[in-house]
């Protein structure tokens, strides 16, 4: 009964702090004279900033700072203009060593997924998956770094890679920053 209460006390706490709520917080707490001591005890002030929006010019000025490529797109049909940004696709070929045994493969694919998840984790890379038929691509990942060096090398430090059971090609690709896949 204590969490229920609980949880409606923070929903009219949540609906009391909107800008355009009449009723203040302490309004409510004073409407509530029983419970009066267990919302005062549960009370907390959180200040919630609204993120920073960019321009593309401070977004492209920044990234330039960093080492990455960049251009503008204006689209002629809308006027919209996009920030272009280099990325580097590494496809995930199928290496030369192909060998091993079932265990060692399995351990390979659980070092190789914890190598893409820390990629993923570090801001390295966007997106990695593999394909879904048996061809010589295996896969890819699209690496969010300035310069193709720094993606090669953090594709090769992939444990399947080291073990030659993959290869990795990379490209230079160029994406609108920001976009989202559908």
């Amino acid at each position: 009964m204590k969490k229920i209460f609980l949880v409606c006390a923070a929903l009219l706490i949540f609906i009391a702090c909107k800008e355009e709520a009449k009723t203040s917080v302490l309004e409510i707490k004073e409407n509530l004279p029983e419970t009066k001591k267990i919302v005062e005890d549960t009370i907390v002030e959180v200040a919630v900033e609204k993120p920073i929006k960019k321009t593309i010019k401070q977004l492209k000025e920044e990234l330039n700072a960093k080492g990455y490529k960049t251009f503008d797109y204006v689209d002629e049909k809308t006027k919209d203009t996009f920030l272009m940004q280099q990325y580097f696709i590494a496809f995930l070929k199928r290496g030369p060593i192909r060998g091993q045994n079932e265990e060692e493969t399995a351990d390979l694919q659980k070092e190789h997924l914890a190598h893409l998840g820390k990629m993923y984790e570090l801001g390295y890379a966007d997106i990695s998956g593999p394909f879904g038929d048996d061809g010589d691509i295996r896969g890819i990942t699209i690496y969010n770094v300035p310069t193709q060096k720094m993606a090669d090398s953090l594709a090769n430090a992939d444990p399947m890679v080291k073990a030659g059971r993959l290869e990795i090609e990379i490209h230079p690709w160029w994406a609108a920053k920001g976009f989202p896949l559908r």
